[in-house]
């Protein structure tokens, strides 16, 4: 059996946690730059917002509601979710972080000694407990089957906190109530296709033959409707390592200066490959993009991309900022003010087989991947770029998003450590 540990409305969570006097109020948290909410309580959806809805849109229901507003914090996020991660490991031994807040268990042979469900709900009452997070869980035979009784837990009271899909006639029923476009791995186009060929539930899915399936699908397709049916097959430990790699922003103020896109484009540059190096990859490619902005019709609209090839696919910060900034100057037009850049990471692969080049224009990347190594280790040290590139420039400039609503960094910055006046 599989275990799914969904922290509720996360961010918004962590802020009501610091926050007390919130609780049972309506809360959100906004996007990079303050511009859209990613993350909000029920009483703020019930407030009439949206996740995705921009704040400039809503502003009148958050007045009128008395919304309390915060800025994305992520170092926060980031550093409450380590202490729900050794919660769990206390109590279950082969824990997966798949998310920043969700956590897949093990729980092979746990039946032998404990009720599942009961114990479950223990684990999730002493998250709340000792982190102020409420917790949904999932307990299923396979993951998706167990992310599908996450959401059934965060929906529905009875199930107090914890629903269990254990036998064939629950996991029926669970398959015939759930929307089809909620299921984990269908999306947009799996989810059209399923719809032209006559399928509206996932029970419907499920129920097709296995020839059907091969024929209509590829391997994901064949593994959600194993999946389905109740035989696990989806390592999601693939899964993360596969996805891109991506940092992008739309910046506070609009730039003109290639100095500060530089900055800017060095900076995402350098937190692509350190995520790179986090999942033991290497990237083949980089691609930068750059646009205007796209909502003042007052002024010249442009927008560009371009992408290079790396000579030996790497996780070296150098290497990728030098090649994305070489995608930059061909692609920067200097008359433009910029609001958006971006950089991506393509062709990710692992880092345990490299294919080395004769002609390679590096000649010390053994050096240079202890460098990498050293720089990690004291920014999670000492703080996030207490070590950086001097092209990345200064902490304060015209691009940087603005946070007029941050949280201090309670947990990891002694500067802004919690103080409790009694």
């Amino acid at each position: 059996m599989y275990a799914l540990i969904d922290c509720n409305s996360f961010f918004a969570s962590v802020e009501k946690a610091f926050h007390p006097g919130l609780r049972g109020k309506p809360v959100c948290v906004l996007s990079s730059n303050d511009g859209c909410i990613v993350a909000l309580t029920p009483e703020a959806k019930a407030a009439g917002l949206h996740r995705g809805e921009p704040i400039f849109k809503c502003r009148e229901a958050v007045e009128r509601h008395h919304v309390k507003v915060f800025s994305t914090n992520m170092m926060l996020y980031a550093a409450m979710s380590k202490r729900v991660t050794g919660i769990i490991r206390q109590s279950i031994e082969q824990v997966e972080n798949y998310s920043i807040d969700e956590s897949f268990c093990n729980l092979d042979g746990y039946e032998r000694h404990y009720d599942i469900e009961d114990y479950m709900r223990q684990v999730a009452q002493r998250i709340t407990t000792w982190t102020d997070i409420p917790v949904s869980v999932g307990v299923a035979p396979t993951k998706t089957l167990a992310k599908m009784g996450s959401k059934f837990a965060k929906q529905y009271r009875g199930y107090r906190g914890v629903c269990m899909i254990d036998t064939d006639e629950k996991r029926r029923k669970a398959l015939e109530l759930f929307d089809l476009a909620d299921v984990w791995g269908v999306g947009r186009r799996s989810l059209e296709k399923l719809h032209s060929l006559g399928v509206t539930t996932p029970l419907q899915f499920a129920d097709k033959p296995l020839p059907w399936v091969r024929n209509h699908f590829s391997k994901p397709g064949y593994q959600t409707w194993l999946e389905l049916n109740g035989h696990p097959c989806i390592d999601t430990a693939e899964l993360v390592s596969r996805q891109s790699i991506g940092t992008s922003r739309t910046f506070g103020d609009m730039v003109c200066t290639l100095d500060y896109l530089k900055a800017a484009v060095a900076t995402f540059a350098a937190s692509c490959a350190t995520k790179l190096r986090a999942q033991h990859s290497v990237a083949g490619t980089v691609t930068v993009f750059i646009c205007s902005n796209p909502f003042r019709d007052d002024l010249e609209q442009y927008s560009n991309a371009g992408t290079a090839l790396l000579h030996v696919p790497t996780a070296d910060t150098i290497e990728i900022t030098e090649a994305a900034l070489g995608v930059l100057g061909a692609i920067w037009n200097g008359r433009i003010l910029y609001k958006r850049a971006g950089v991506m990471l393509g062709a990710i692969s692992s880092d345990a087989c490299v294919q080395q080049k004769l002609f390679d224009p590096i000649g010390n990347r053994p050096e240079r991947q202890d460098l990498s190594r050293t720089v990690d280790m004291l920014n999670q040290r000492y703080g996030l770029k207490t070590v950086s590139l001097a092209v990345e420039g200064e902490s304060v400039q015209p691009w940087k998003v603005h946070c007029d609503h941050k949280t201090p960094n309670y947990l990891t910055d002694i500067r802004e450590i919690l103080t409790v006046r009694i």
